[in-house]
């Protein structure tokens, strides 16, 4: 109904249909048909109409007189909010996992804010799926989808998962050839899984490890702490260890063997556009995601 007022309010303000209809790109008829809509709606005729030129009624008058403020500060009010999304700049409040910001998308992060300087990051880091809604965030990075209808959800990358270790273990423990040997093993994993679902890059065969874990944690940055101090063996993303086996601090174990990807997401809800800043750090984590890994 708003929609309406504000076109009866652009009829006035036009002097009439015709130039209403004009000045919004739209067909006579249907500014007529509009009209028409609106004084049903309020039992009340608000023009009188004539060949030449409109005129308000009384009852015309006293809505004119309620809205007319109300309807020019709306539009400036919409106005102003376009003109901030279609800029790079102002603020762009984001939620993320505390332990992939603080190692794989350290880089980007620190990237994304020295390339776009007038863009006021805020960036709220939580391993737990803080409610976007209630936070009133722009974006969130999740790990795997979301079941919320309610959400957008847009994949910006997927990450393999490896079996790791370091060489003092293994060359203290048993040998292990096969997914079945890891229960002659140490094993250091996450409280969120008692299963690995594992899969041969080569052969495609597949296989379940029932987990029995020596320690268990809630954060994947602390599992790889202890696997590092060469207490055991590990199934994480490859972007959580990314640096150790570049440094060889880390070597794969199982080589062929992965378990289940890890899908990075960006979030938003579903009654919200982007703004342009949202759209360009979306593109620039997607990006990131597709040179590094």
């Amino acid at each position: 109904m708003i929609d309406d007022i504000a076109l009866f309010i652009q009829i006035v303000k036009q002097g009439g249909l015709s130039n209403a209809a004009e000045s919004l790109s739209l067909p006579t008829a249907t500014v007529s048909r509009r009209l028409q809509r609106l004084e049903q709606r309020l039992g009340e005729q608000l023009l009188n109409r004539s060949a030449r030129q409109c005129t308000l009624t009384q009852a015309g008058e006293v809505y004119f007189q309620s809205y007319v403020e109300l309807i020019e500060q709306f539009e400036q009010t919409h106005r102003q909010l376009n003109d901030q999304k279609a800029q790079l700049s102002g603020k762009l409040k984001v939620l993320a996992p505390l332990n992939i910001s603080h190692g794989f998308l350290k880089p980007m992060w620190l990237a994304f804010t020295k390339q776009y300087p007038d863009i006021q990051l805020e960036l709220l880091l939580n391993n737990k799926l803080e409610d976007l809604s209630k936070s009133q965030a722009d974006l969130a990075i999740r790990v795997g989808p979301q079941a919320d209808s309610m959400l957008h959800q847009k994949k910006l990358g997927s990450v393999d998962t490896l079996f790791v270790s370091t060489k003092v273990y293994l060359n203290s423990a048993s040998a292990i050839e096969e997914p079945a040997d890891l229960k002659q093993h140490r094993l250091i994993g996450t409280t969120l899984r008692n299963k690995w679902q594992l899969t041969n890059t080569q052969t495609n065969a597949t296989y379940t490890h029932m987990c029995r874990f020596a320690s268990t944690f809630n954060d994947t940055g602390f599992v790889k702490y202890l696997v590092c101090d060469e207490q055991g063996i590990a199934l994480l993303p490859r972007f959580e260890v990314i640096d150790e086996l570049k440094s060889q601090q880390l070597v794969q174990v199982l080589p062929h063997w992965r378990g289940e990807n890890r899908d990075i997401y960006a979030i938003w809800p579903s009654a919200r556009l982007l703004s342009k800043k949202a759209v360009c750090l979306k593109q620039f984590i997607t990006d990131y995601m597709a040179e590094k890994l």
